[in-house]
């Protein structure tokens, strides 16, 4: 959920409310879609080593969140100045490591009963379908309905965060979420982020110019790996219910 610096960056530089970059979406969407594939081949390897050395996930797993995070902010901050020749392995790597630590959800997704490879399926398709109607409602938004969405948006995304991040704590000393604050939490991740997707149409265009689109792509890939992730936590925590 790194995208929550971008989204409170893009509030500030849109305040004007001009289109800087009417073009910028359809620039990034290539990038958006590379980033994914990329993204399902890191699932596909950590998968192989979450079952054929099991032992060897959980450090490796550590390591990449840490390094995601780096990486984040430095591709964050090379896309933005430009430097496509540097930014573009960046993001790729990023977008692969991503793919890595998603590993270890997917693989409790395809354990639980009633949720396996088709609820993966479900939750790829939803995303999907989320874009297709985020594009014409955001592309749409007046400017006090786009400005106030995003406000809101922006402080729900950070309570969200901080909440994930103290789940991973407690996580990490064997402490777990009761089911249904799980799915409370899933649910509103999913219900943020479907907002999040709506507002990429309405801010990304008034923030990055036209050959600013590898910032633009990175902040439409965080919205919807964040959407898949909190449909499919929401469909676990609904189907591994006692």
């Amino acid at each position: 959920m790194s995208n929550t610096s971008n989204f409170r960056q893009a509030f500030r530089e849109a305040r004007n409310n001009e289109l800087l970059g009417p073009n910028v979406i359809a620039k990034a969407l290539p990038y958006v879609g590379g980033g994914l594939v990329l993204t399902a081949l890191g699932t596909y390897g950590g998968l192989g080593i979450i079952r054929n050395s099991p032992g060897l996930f959980f450090p490796t797993f550590l390591g990449a969140i840490v390094l995601e995070l780096i990486l984040f902010f430095v591709a964050q901050n090379v896309a933005s100045n430009g430097n496509k020749a540097v930014a573009l392995p960046l993001l790729g790597i990023y977008s692969l490591l991503s793919g890595y630590t998603l590993s270890g959800l997917v693989f409790v997704a395809l354990r639980t009963p009633g949720v396996g490879i088709q609820g993966i399926g479900i939750a790829a398709i939803s995303c999907g379908i989320t874009f297709i109607a985020a594009r014409k409602i955001g592309s749409n938004l007046s400017e006090a309905d786009g400005m106030a969405l995003t406000k809101t948006l922006s402080l729900g995304l950070i309570a969200l965060l901080v909440v994930c991040l103290v789940q991973f704590v407690f996580a990490l000393f064997g402490v777990y979420t009761p089911t249904w604050l799980e799915i409370g939490i899933s649910g509103l991740g999913v219900f943020l982020f479907i907002g999040a997707s709506v507002v990429d149409f309405y801010i990304l265009p008034r923030t990055y110019q036209d050959n600013e689109y590898l910032p633009a792509a990175l902040s439409m890939y965080l919205t919807y790996i964040n959407l898949f992730i909190f449909i499919l936590r929401l469909l676990i925590a609904l189907n591994g219910r006692d």
